[in-house]
């Protein structure tokens, strides 16, 4: 029996936090908008008016107000990022058997065996056409037999535009492409490759593979399967299905807010230090409260996507004081973060954020050095607060 052809989707939206400002403020439209930091921050998203000059991602902010110093600088809708988002998410997920959330947003979706019901060119791009019209935000996408070309062709269809590739085309359309087109082609292995004398992904699929082993090393068998229009089709939905979570039964009842308060905040630096082990930001908190008499009481909420100790410790506390009820001795407390997608280079831009993530990089490899006890959070007790 023959296997059913693979038909892969990938959704992206457009600047998406710049997307999301001019749909809060319209004025900014047709403008050279950039979103992130000011001053010594770098710059987490750009319209496309700004891209003219020059301007890209994680470009210090300063460097991009001397390409264009016309640009308008803002994140004043940031606290809308996640929630655009989510409402993307529960729109695919709504209409789709199968897909992964690979980013606050960017999607894949796996639309093979719909061809017996639907047309899946038709669906992919009616789905596409929803999203637009129930949002208001610009989304680019591609559609073919691999995660890689699919995403691809939406690199190529932006913006706000789609592009399929049909089975047995891959080559057709990959070929004249420039190597660095290839998804995880970075600048050093581009100069590499061109060193070679090759140029497109046509020069790479006619380079011998143990040629290009011995340029690129490992990832030179995995060009060379790229450049034949061979790859992946799987699709991971680790990002709805996992969570991480900590707890810990007290060996008495405690009912010293204090103590519960600097046991949150050990659950939450440890169960945070595995998100940023794993690349993962999470967009749910709970926190788990079981009494002396056995009676277990769970509250959570979505929050805006993140991997940082202070914003996870704040909404852990908050949820624990909304719940506890007060005086009452505990026997367990626990934390879990879910709605788990990979840390994104835009949403660690803002501010201060990366300074933050590094330090707390650089504490964790002190943990992984040395031990958690080293390191530990300062808690601020009831009498510091008097």
């Amino acid at each position: 029996m023959e296997s059913p052809l693979r038909y892969i989707a990938h959704l992206d939206l457009d600047s998406f936090f710049v997307s999301v400002e001019i749909l809060n403020n319209p004025s900014l439209r047709g403008k050279p908008v950039l979103v992130g930091g000011y001053e010594r921050g770098v710059v987490a998203a750009c319209s496309y008016e700004a891209r003219k000059f020059g301007i890209h991602s994680a470009m210090p902010m300063k460097k991009a107000m001397q390409l264009c110093p016309q640009a308008i600088i803002t994140s004043s809708s940031r606290d809308q990022y996640s929630k655009y988002s989510r409402w993307v998410t529960d729109i695919i997920a709504s209409r789709v058997p199968l897909f992964e959330k690979a980013s606050i947003d960017e999607f894949y979706i796996d639309l093979t065996g719909m061809d017996k019901f639907f047309g899946v060119s038709k669906y992919a791009r009616e789905l596409r056409q929803f999203i637009i019209r129930e949002t208001g935000l610009p989304i680019s996408g591609g559609l073919s037999s691999a995660r890689f070309i699919s995403k691809m062709a939406t690199n190529e269809a932006k913006p706000n535009g789609f592009l399929e590739i049909p089975q047995g085309k891959e080559t057709e359309f990959l070929w004249p492409l420039g190597v660095e087109k290839i998804n995880g082609v970075g600048k050093q292995t581009e100069q590499q490759l061109k060193n070679f004398g090759i140029y497109t992904i046509e020069d790479l699929a006619r380079t011998p593979v143990e040629v290009l082993e011995r340029i690129a090393g490992k990832m030179g068998e995995s060009l060379w399967h790229k450049a034949h229009g061979q790859g992946s089709a799987d699709i991971s939905t680790d990002w709805e299905q996992k969570s991480m979570s900590h707890e810990n039964t007290f060996d008495s009842d405690r009912a010293d807010e204090d103590f519960l308060h600097r046991e949150l905040v050990r659950l939450t630096e440890k169960t945070a230090y595995g998100l940023r082990e794993d690349e993962k930001m999470t967009g749910c908190v709970t926190v788990k409260i079981r009494y002396a008499d056995f009676e277990t009481s769970t509250c959570q909420e979505t929050i805006d996507y993140t991997a940082l100790d202070d914003d996870l410790i704040a909404k852990v506390k908050s949820l624990f004081a909304k719940n506890w009820q007060r005086g009452r001795p505990v026997r367990l407390l626990g934390v879990r973060f879910s709605h788990l997608i990979p840390i994104t280079m835009q949403m660690s831009l803002f501010d201060n954020k990366v300074e933050k993530l590094n330090l707390y990089k650089a504490v964790d490899e002190i943990r992984d050095r040395f031990g958690a006890k080293l390191v530990t959070k300062a808690v601020v007790t009831k009498k510091e607060k008097k």
